[in-house]
């Protein structure tokens, strides 16, 4: 995406349509668009035709090229293919290369601090319903995901995320698979990375009543931030600056309505004892 970005830059610092790399390509204009917006493959070849096109010289050319090389690589989801709809794999690839995971989550637990039991009953409502054997992949998945935040190189992103109250009142499963969970949840809060917020019903309506979504930021100064917006069978990715800083101020204005950190985990920890109750 990144690159992408750049080629795009490059290509309007020189004054060129899509239209007219194309023809100098012989490719349709739509291939550039497409590269520019990392819709497809960055081809080696083409790329190496776009740079010179652009006038770049040749050491920042080798490095782009070397980059380009870099982003072909597949990631480590891509093993799990068939249990990996394409539009989840962007989200995948943008939780892997962020820095800063920030989102609203008001019917579930955030995938990244499921546990394998809650996974399954999240994931077993699929639709279409899943074999036992597509849904043991699509939990191994979830489960590997959680690795970032604990990972040591490159250092685990920031994740901070508000949970509505909701997500901890639904029953799911067996008792002992929420009591697990809500375990789960205080552990994560101990990582140095994680910051978890519970919204309370007693807090009133709030401005991000309108559904789950998700803010990334990247550790590339030139790079925007992008907001996932998720519905029933896909997601939105946008890097737009209004939709982005509206999102970004929504999150700030429930953060401040949440309980703290530290209620939070005062919240879970009642809510087991409930639960034992």
């Amino acid at each position: 995406m990144v690159l992408g970005r750049r080629l795009q830059e490059l290509r309007k610092a020189k004054g060129l349509s899509a239209q007219e790399v194309g023809n100098r390509l012989r490719q349709a204009h739509t291939t550039v668009i497409r590269m520019e917006q990392a819709k497809v493959t960055l081809k080696w070849a083409t790329v190496k035709a776009m740079l010179e096109i652009y006038g770049v010289d040749k050491t920042e050319a080798m490095q782009f090229l070397a980059l380009t090389d870099q982003a072909n690589e597949p990631g480590w989801w891509q093993s799990y293919r068939d249990a990996l709809p394409s539009w989840f794999a962007v989200h995948v690839s943008l939780e892997n290369s962020a820095t800063h995971i920030r989102g609203y989550e008001p019917h579930v637990v955030p995938g990244l601090l499921q546990t394998d039991d809650y996974a399954r009953d999240v994931l077993r409502l699929n639709r279409p319903r899943p074999t036992q054997e597509e849904l043991d992949r699509r939990v191994a998945l979830r489960m590997e995901r959680q690795v970032l935040l604990t990972r040591t190189d490159p250092a685990p992103p920031q994740l901070w995320i508000i949970m509505d109250e909701t997500v901890l009142r639904r029953p799911a499963g067996e008792p002992e698979v929420m009591k697990a969970q809500i375990d789960r949840l205080v552990e994560a809060m101990d990582l140095p990375n994680v910051t978890l917020q519970v919204l309370a019903f007693t807090a009133g309506l709030h401005p991000g009543a309108f559904g789950p979504f998700t803010l990334f930021r990247f550790p590339m100064p030139d790079f925007p931030d992008i907001v996932c917006t998720d519905n029933l069978s896909s997601a939105t990715y946008s890097e737009n600056d209004e939709e982005v800083a509206l999102h970004r101020e929504v999150l700030d204005r429930m953060s401040a309505q949440a309980m703290s950190k530290g209620r939070t985990r005062e919240f879970l920890l009642n809510v087991r004892k409930e639960l034992d109750a």
